[in-house]
């Protein structure tokens, strides 16, 4: 009899410790997929603040109905030869990312951007280190401001774990600009990457 109750006892507690182990393991695994597609998810989508201004255009001279070029040509350069520094410019690009990954629970879980910290391209750092981005001075050309945030959602899987969807969210800061986009994910060779992204709005 005690025999029996020690058994029973034994099978109820690997039993607990087993769908543990299985939680933290599908947690793991999500944590570990993002990990592998978030640069390129970034990469694919963010918005520099620095090259959202249009080329100058000439103005019209409306006694004439002419186009009046005085100046034109020198500011057109100008505008050129700072997109060019910029697409040159070998330092890190300062990325803010929304501190966490949105999901429809009750509470998001921290984005930890610790992996990404020697980012050769980017610089990642947390939305909450800098001002909300509707005070964002888009004409800040000194770099001291992140070029743009990203916002990153929950993955949903398949049943076999080999694909996933998942929404993101990039704008440019200052409230002027922001896309969205449902962005699908596969594991192809052990290897998660992007097979396809989808524009879902625009503002």
């Amino acid at each position: 009899m005690k025999l029996s109750k020690f058994i029973f006892i034994t099978l109820v507690l690997l039993s607990s410790f087993g769908c543990k182990k299985k939680e933290v393991s599908e947690s793991d695994f999500e944590k570990d997929v993002l990990n592998n597609v978030f640069v390129e998810i970034v990469d694919s989508i963010y918005m520099d603040r620095r090259t959202m201004e249009p080329p100058p255009m000439p103005r019209i001279d409306f006694k004439t109905n002419k186009e009046d070029t005085v100046g034109y040509h020198d500011k057109l350069k100008r505008y050129q030869i700072e997109q060019d520094s910029i697409k040159n410019d070998k330092k890190r690009i300062l990325i803010s990312v929304h501190d966490f990954i949105v999901s429809n629970e009750i509470n998001d879980e921290k984005f930890d951007l610790s992996p990404f910290r020697n980012n050769k391209k980017f610089d990642f750092q947390y939305s909450s280190k800098f001002p909300e981005e509707i005070y964002w001075d888009l004409n800040d050309k000194k770099n001291k401001m992140p070029v743009g945030t990203i916002k990153v959602y929950k993955i949903h899987f398949n049943k076999t774990r080999t694909y996933g969807v998942l929404s993101a969210h990039a704008s440019c800061g200052g409230g002027k600009c922001g896309r969205g986009f449902e962005i699908t994910i596969e594991n192809k060779s052990g290897e998660w990457h992007i097979t396809n992204i989808v524009d879902t709005w625009v503002s």
